[in-house]
């Protein structure tokens, strides 16, 4: 069995004042779902849904009034004024658990239990594209959705939000939030306009780079710098990106392969410029720290995390009315207020700049910001180089992480 590999899900996240994923807590206390993930998955694979089993399924269920909606840490206002107003206007009581500290613990746990025919206790629960999705598509433990019930999903999610490489036509999960990977440097010492991912591995930054410690994520970065896309790569382009990452560290150009610790490096300048997550730089800039975020030239990666439904849920048409309803406009921007990431629903940015009219003082400076950061609205241009996780099965996962782990681990 090969060890537990801490993912992208679990470093990634706001930093100060707010973590939504607390890396130390994850890694102390969940050692033994990160194991269980780690072997593998056992089971039978599952067939595509087929349209007629869908429409059979769903025409079985009723409203019953209430759901269980599970998610990770801090990604919903305390308050929970958007679950509220939902309540008040279905009808529809919802019980918020925040259960979910990292995929592949969560995944650990929900195995056995789904794969022993058990329901989760969930009616909706929140995870990121990557292995531990892939696998519950896999094996037949999300319920295929039924878009006639989804209006508000078809009329107002982004077009990049209906394209996801890991759930074609949205089969299975619709997007609950998004995150990028690009490159984040410190202008203090860093004159040059970043634009390409070469700045990475350019000797004039000798010993001042930051690199991901984490397999797809380095991964990735290694195939943009080659020209390739991550979701077509095969294991011919991961050894050529071995290959030219090792070449990266043999030359001495990376001070070092960072967990969540490398936004501290490049704010303080320990490191120039590094490979960083959108989130923690757009808190950064809002503290007045002397950091930049871009998507380089060559392509960047977005990661999702989803909002399904476990199978055996016990409330699946009230699961689905919610996840519906948080797709209207008003509010996904009162969602997206909150967490400041990657909105699924384009309209959201009007609805914050028309807000952002209207209020004074530091509301008001806020929500400019917001607005105008492309770490929570990337440009069109952005979209367009933006590419998810190469899709492994099981065994090419040994192949892809022996690869790149004897990058960051030698």
């Amino acid at each position: 069995m090969n060890p537990p590999q801490i993912t992208p899900a679990l470093l990634r996240g706001m930093t100060q004042p707010r973590t939504r994923r607390d890396f130390f807590r994850v890694t102390g206390l969940s050692a033994a779902g990160l194991a269980l993930a780690a072997c593998g998955v056992q089971g039978k694979k599952a067939a595509p849904p087929k349209a007629d089993a869908v429409q059979d399924y769903w025409s079985k269920q009723s409203k019953h009034g209430k759901l269980v909606f599970a998610n990770w840490p801090e990604y919903m206002p305390e308050d929970q004024a958007p679950l509220k107003k939902f309540t008040q206007t279905t009808g529809i009581s919802v019980e918020y658990k925040e259960v979910i500290q990292e995929n592949a613990e969560f995944f650990g746990k929900a195995d056995p239990v789904l794969r022993a025919g058990q329901p989760l206790g969930y009616d909706i629960i929140v995870m990121t594209n990557g292995v531990q999705l892939q696998h519950m598509v896999e094996l037949g433990y999300i319920v295929p959705l039924d878009h006639s019930r989804m209006p508000n999903f078809l009329a107002n999610a982004g077009d990049k939000y209906k394209e996801r490489a890991y759930d074609q036509g949205n089969q299975y999960t619709m997007p609950y939030s998004s995150g990028v990977t690009g490159i984040a440097y410190n202008t203090k010492y860093v004159k040059d306009d970043i634009t390409s991912i070469e700045a990475l591995f350019d000797p004039k930054y000798k010993g001042r780079v930051g690199m991901m410690a984490d397999a797809q994520e380095i991964g990735n970065f290694g195939m943009f710098a080659l020209g390739v896309d991550p979701e077509k790569s095969t294991e011919a382009d991961w050894k050529k990106a071995g290959e030219k990452l090792k070449q990266q560290r043999d030359a001495g150009i990376v001070r070092k392969y960072y967990d969540q610790s490398y936004i501290d490096a490049v704010s303080k300048g320990d490191v120039w410029l590094t490979m960083a997550w959108s989130g923690d730089i757009f808190q950064r800039q809002l503290a007045g720290e002397p950091v930049k975020f871009v998507v380089p030239e060559e392509g960047g990666t977005i990661w999702t995390d989803n909002m399904l439904i476990p199978k055996g849920a016990a409330n699946p048409v009230d699961a689905l009315t919610l996840m519906d309803y948080l797709y209207q406009p008003a509010v996904a921007a009162e969602l997206d207020e909150f967490i400041q990431f990657v909105t699924p629903v384009p309209a959201v940015q009007d609805l914050l700049r028309e807000k952002a009219a209207t209020a004074k003082g530091e509301d008001k400076k806020a929500l400019e910001d917001m607005v105008d950061s492309p770490l929570m609205f990337p440009s069109a241009a952005d979209y367009a180089k933006l590419r998810t996780y190469t899709t492994l099965t099981t065994q090419q996962e040994q192949v892809f992480n022996s690869i790149f782990q004897s990058i960051t681990q030698a």
